[in-house]
Order: structure tokens, then C-alpha cells, then sequence
């Protein structure tokens, strides 16, 4: 394995006490993966062929995914390097600018696409619009270096494939952005703009503003690392090269991204490990991107220091797990791990990470670069921060380790049980965290970790798909859910949940409401080893350990009474069991999930579940029945930590909703 070239500039202890990183160690891992994407180009640079899968779309829109994405990479190393005759910055410089060249050059060998029309039907290769945001950030963030640089029949070469897609239609999400990009950098260069229209775009975007920094990634209440990696850089930028930053709605943007990095620090655990929830994960640290937006136009509500030591320690923490050290980066997330990926990312994908080094752009002298660190939220210890818009509970425990409890974000679409099963691991689960991650694969098939299932007479079990309405009230969260079942909502039937916790505990009371009983099955946290992880059943619960310690475990505390006999006469399942996979979860190739079976009546059937996620801790059920007294009066439900914690609500009234078992009503009258 080659060495991590980080690891060879010295850690600085006095500056950073919490990573030892500073910005020398940050431009050695940019000059590297850099280093990596030239190494695997083309003849005139503009078409890479990086190791790893092709999508349907084919290799020259991945030859032009790697360009694109790594030029944000790139782009700040270039304009904030102290001395840019630097050999390491001129390469970049040199590369970047044939490769655009080569690139947007009509009937060149190497000429990208530049792209069909994006309205429906989407055919052909689409992507291009993507890159070509891509590039128009870069471009802002190194126009004083690359673009100053060209010349003048260069610099109308490349206008005119940004201005192709700025008059582009686009997907109703995040892409709406990608053509105001486009026409923001051309705005800011003096470019003719005339014609294009997309500041209606940027307006809705900003119309799927939810609160506390954070929007919907479109119409569905859909909510992500997207937010970090594209919609706040990329408000940020328009109204940058707009000029509109000290206008009214950008003033009302700072704010809101002043909102989003209080809230999103609290998403990073102490060690650096990142939650892992969403999809396309592999971008991993673009992750980081509007902390250092938000540092850059001092609306962040970290200090400087704070935005440091956070990005240093996820960057550590990915490249202490090797990636980008001996290979390009690869799709995954610590290891290669393509089931966690969506089916539109090929080789170059990953590199949209480089947006996460976005803090290079400010100079050496820049407070970020020179305040020492201070702690984050996880470095204090313990914490519960609501966020209440998008129906997340953020916890902590002294371990470290962040906790989500997910109440809001499903990336589903209503009418469901139409044609496809619209769930998502990386959305659908009742909770997520930094140090696990959700089944794929078969895992994903079986739906168990960290859901509540309905089981048919085969064994399958129901999905949790659209939310129909939730609510966090504080420290508590619950939603609604109609389970589907073999792509169709199961009629007559609604499920009520509510996440309390404490510590590394939380407890899931359910409500199932049904005209039939139900087989029923509950998953705790999956987690995952490089070996086969030692596992166990008790009386009333399961336990299983993975990588490092960390320990999940199930406990009934209420309405878990004893599965019936299966309908041929078999012998009933366990009460308590664990379910072992390979190659099924992104945190290692073994993994297993403890989880309880029982049944449902006819009607409404409260269950009460301690969930456990802890490091280091030792099988002790009697320990982990001892944390938590729970009293169940029909649907009330009072729990009692141990700690002295109180939590009370009823599971009727909870999560107000209009609709009743069995009925698709309209969706987010709650939120």
C-alpha cells in the first residue's frame, strides 16, 4: 500500500490538539488525489479513465464526471496557494485548463456532450448539466488564476457550453441549480446573459426552504447531505456572482446558512466519522462544503477554529481508513462498497468530494487556517438537538458517537403500492448513525435493522415508505407510516411510532393499528466487522458486536409476548434472534442485526422496544433492562431513565393526522 502522503508533514499539536492537521496536510491529500485523476488521463486531458464501473450512460460521461468533479478539487487548491508558480499548483493549472479546452471544443477528439435537452422524457447523455455546475463553481473559485489566465478565444469556447446549459430544463430538485450556475459564472465574468432566466430557478429553490438551514431536495420532503453539498454552495455561489449577496434574499441565504452549519456540526462525531444517512454518500467530504462557505463570508455560526477541527477530523477520519491512499477514490465509503451506491454514479463520482476542500481557496493567513481549535458539539459529551422542520432528533452520547432518530426524511412519493416499492435504506430506517450504516443487498430485501415490520405468511415484511405526518416536540420524535407489503399499502392498517432516548439507549413505542393480526418483527442497529461478529439471544432480547466494540442490542419491554406457531402446525420462531450477512453493509463485509419477533392483535397493539448502541460495553441485559422503567395504560406510554429522565405521551395523539388505516390522505399535514 502506498503511503498516505499526509502522514509524512508533521502533525501540529499546538494548533490543532484535537487532529494535529493543518493546511499543509490538507494541500498534501488534494496534490494527491489530483496526482491520482492525471495519472489516469487522456491524450489532451479532457477524457480520464479512472479504474471502477461505467454507468448506462457510458465512459466519456464518466471521463467528463472525473474532470468536472475534481476541478472542484482543484480549484481551490489553485487560488488559494500562496505562491502559484508552485510546481504542484501549475500542473493543476496546466491540466485543468487543456482539459476544458479539450472538452468544450466543437468536434474536438475529446468534446464532451453538450447534453440533450433535460426536459421529459431525460434521454441521451444528461449528466453534462451536472458538470457543467460543476465546472461554473470551479471556474468562480479560480477565475482570478484559470480563467484570467486564458485567452480570449479560449475563454468564449468554454462560454458557450456553459451558456448551452444555462438554458437548460431540469429535474425538479437539486439540478434546478445546475443551470444557475452556469449563468451565474457568466454574469460574473461580463459574458452575455442575455435570454436566460434563472434566478425563477434559484427562487424555487429557496421556496423548499424548511428551517433551521435546511431544505428539501425538491417537492418530496426528500432532506440530505444534498443540502451540504449542493444546494448551500450553490446558493452561495449565485449570489456571489450575481451580486446579490448584500441584496434582501441574499442576506435571508446567509442566515440560513448561519442556521445550517449550527444544526449540521451536530452530525459529525467526535472521532470525525460522519452520520451515514442519504444518498450518494460516496461524495463523502463534500459533506464539508458549507461549513467553509459559510466561514468565508463569516456567517457561520462555528468559529473558525470550530470549522477546522471539524473538516480535519472527517478528512482524517476517511483518509485513516485509506481513502484516496492507495488507489483513486473509490465508490464507498471507507472500503469499496458499490450496493450503497445509486445506479448514476460511475468512476469519476466520487470526486465531487473535492468540494469539501473548499476551505483552500482562503488564503494561509485566513483565521480558519490559523485560530486554534476549539471543541465541537460530540467533543463536549453528551447532547439532544431537535430539528424539528425536518422531524430529526440528534443525539450524543459521552461516547461520542451521533445518534439520529428519523422521523421526517423518506425520499418516497405518494400514491405508494402503485408499481414499485418507493423506500430507500439510507432514508427508510427509524434511526441512523455515525458508526453504522443500513443494510443493502439482502439485508435490504429483509428489511430489519432498525424498522418495524408487518410479516406475510412467507416471512416478508412490509416497508416503511411515504411518511403521512410527523412531529418533534423536544427531545421526542414520531411519525406515521402506512406499511406496504409486496408494493401495496397494507388496507386497514397505520403504524404510530415515537423515538425517546437517553444516552446510548433510546426506546421505540409503536402503535400498530390494524383490522387483522400480524406477525411482527423489530431490527435494532446493524453493525459490522472485517470478520464474523460474535452474536447472542437472551429472554427477551438479542445482541450482536462489531468493529471496535461497538455493541447493539434489542430488548422487549412491552406487548413482545411470544410468536404463535407458524399455520402448518411448524414450531413458533424465536422470540429473539440475530440475522448474520456478508457484503451487505457499507461499514465492513460482516454484519448483523439483533431483532425481536411477536404478533399483533386486532386493533390497536402497543410494543415498547429498547434499542442500544454503545462502544466498548459489555453483554449485560440485566444492565440494560435496569436503564429504563417503562408503564403502558392503552396507548399512553411514561418512560423512566434511569438517569431521572422523564418522557410521556400517548401514541393516539402524539403525530396529529387527518388520515386513518388504510387511507393514502394527502402527506406532510403535519409538518
Amino acid at each position: 500500500m502506498r503511503e498516505d502522503i499526509s502522514t509524512t508533514i508533521a502533525m501540529d499539536p499546538v494548533l490543532s490538539p484535537f487532529t494535529g492537521w493543518g493546511r499543509a496536510r490538507w494541500e498534501a491529500v488534494a496534490d494527491d488525489w489530483l496526482g491520482q485523476v492525471r495519472r489516469h488521463a487522456s491524450a489532451e486531458g479532457a477524457l480520464p479513465r479512472l479504474p471502477g464501473r461505467i454507468t448506462g450512460d457510458g465512459v466519456r460521461r464518466e471521463g467528463m464526471e472525473a474532470v468536472g468533479r475534481s476541478f472542484l478539487l482543484a480549484a481551490p487548491r489553485i487560488a488559494g496557494a500562496a505562491d502559484p508558480a508552485e510546481p504542484a499548483v501549475q500542473e493543476h493549472l496546466e491540466y485543468y485548463s487543456r482539459a476544458l479546452l479539450a472538452g468544450t471544443r466543437p468536434g474536438g477528439a475529446e468534446e464532451w456532450p453538450r447534453g440533450v435537452s433535460c426536459r421529459l422524457p431525460l434521454t441521451g447523455i444528461t449528466n453534462s448539466i451536472v458538470e457543467a455546475a460543476n465546472i461554473a463553481f470551479s471556474l468562480h473559485v479560480s477565475r482570478d488564476r484559470l480563467w484570467a489566465g486564458l485567452t480570449r478565444p479560449e475563454q468564449l469556447q468554454i462560454a458557450e457550453w456553459l451558456r448551452h446549459h444555462a438554458r437548460c430544463e431540469v429535474w425538479q430538485n437539486n439540478w434546478q441549480l445546475f443551470p444557475a450556475m452556469a449563468e451565474g459564472f457568466l454574469h460574473s465574468v461580463g459574458e452575455d446573459v442575455r435570454g436566460l432566466q434563472t434566478h425563477r430557478k434559484v427562487a424555487r429553490v429557496e421556496s423548499w426552504y424548511l428551517g433551521d438551514g435546511w431544505y428539501t431536495d425538491g417537492p418530496e420532503h426528500a432532506v440530505d447531505y444534498y443540502n451540504a453539498w449542493a444546494i448551500h454552495p450553490y446558493l452561495w455561489a449565485w449570489y456571489r456572482m450575481t451580486d446579490a449577496v448584500h441584496t434582501p434574499e441574499g442576506q435571508r441565504y446567509l442566515e440560513r446558512l448561519h442556521d445550517f452549519t449550527a444544526s449540521q456540526a451536530h452530525m459529525v462525531a467526535a472521532d470525525g466519522s460522519l452520520l451515514h444517512q442519504g444518498r450518494s454518500l460516496t461524495y463523502r467530504t463534500a459533506a464539508l462544503a458549507a461549513f467553509w462557505c459559510a466561514d468565508a463570508s463569516g456567517a457561520s455560526a462555528l468559529t473558525p477554529g470550530q470549522t477546522r477541527r471539524l473538516a480535519s477530523g472527517a478528512l482524517a477520519r476517511f483518509t485513516a481508513h485509506g481513502v484516496g491512499v492507495d488507489a483513486p477514490l473509490t465508490l464507498g465509503w471507507y472500503d469499496a462498497f458499490e450496493p450503497m451506491c445509486q445506479d448514476y454514479s460511475g468512476f469519476g463520482s466520487p470526486y465531487l468530494a473535492g468540494i469539501g476542500f473548499l476551505g483552500l481557496a482562503q488564503p494561509a493567513t485566513a483565521s480558519v487556517w490559523t485560530a486554534v481549535e476549539e471543541a465541537l458539539p460530540a467533543d463536549r459529551g453528551a447532547f439532544t438537538v431537535p430539528v424539528e422542520p425536518v422531524g430529526w432528533v440528534l443525539r450524543a452520547a459521552e461516547d461520542g458517537i451521533v445518534r439520529m432518530a428519523n422521523h421526517g426524511s423518506d425520499h418516497a412519493t405518494l400514491p405508494v403500492g402503485e408499481d414499485e416499492d418507493r423506500d430507500d435504506p439510507h432514508y427508510a430506517k427509524f434511526a441512523y448513525s455515525t458508526h453504522t450504516a443500513p443494510g443493502t443487498g439482502a439485508a435490504w430485501e429483509d428489511a430489519i435493522d432498525s424498522h418495524l415490520a408487518l410479516l406475510d405468511d412467507e416471512g416478508a415484511g412490509s416497508r416503511r415508505s411515504a411518511l403521512r405526518a410527523m412531529r418533534v416536540e423536544g427531545e421526542l420524535a414520531g411519525s406515521v407510516h402506512v406499511p406496504q407489503l409486496h408494493r401495496r399499502a397494507l388496507p386497514g392498517t397505520a403504524v404510530t411510532t415515537v423515538t425517546a432516548g437517553d444516552g446510548t439507549a433510546e426506546v421505540r413505542a409503536h402503535l400498530v393499528q390494524t383490522d387483522r393480526p400480524w406477525p411482527m418483527r423489530e431490527g435494532g442497529w446493524m453493525v459490522a466487522d472485517d470478520r464474523g461478529l460474535p452474536a447472542g439471544v437472551f429472554e427477551d432480547g438479542a445482541w450482536a458486536q462489531g468493529r471496535d466494540g461497538l455493541l447493539a442490542a434489542v430488548i422487549g419491554l412491552h406487548g413482545w409476548d411470544a410468536p404463535e406457531p407458524g399455520a402448518a402446525g411448524g414450531e413458533a420462531p424465536e422470540r429473539a434472534q440475530v440475522f448474520a450477512y456478508r457484503d451487505a453493509n457499507a461499514m465492513g463485509p460482516h454484519s448483523a442485526t439483533p431483532a425481536l419477533r411477536g404478533r399483533t392483535g386486532t386493533g390497536d397493539t402497543v410494543v415498547v422496544t429498547l434499542h442500544v448502541l454503545e462502544r466498548g460495553g459489555a453483554v449485560d441485559p440485566q444492565g440494560w433492562r435496569d436503564r429504563v422503567r417503562v408503564h403502558v395504560d392503552r396507548t399512553h406510554v411514561r418512560i423512566d431513565w434511569a438517569s431521572g429522565r422523564r418522557a410521556e405521551f400517548d401514541l393516539a395523539t402524539f403525530v396529529p393526522w387527518d388520515g386513518h388505516p388504510g387511507l393514502t390522505g394527502p402527506r406532510g399535514e403535519a409538518r
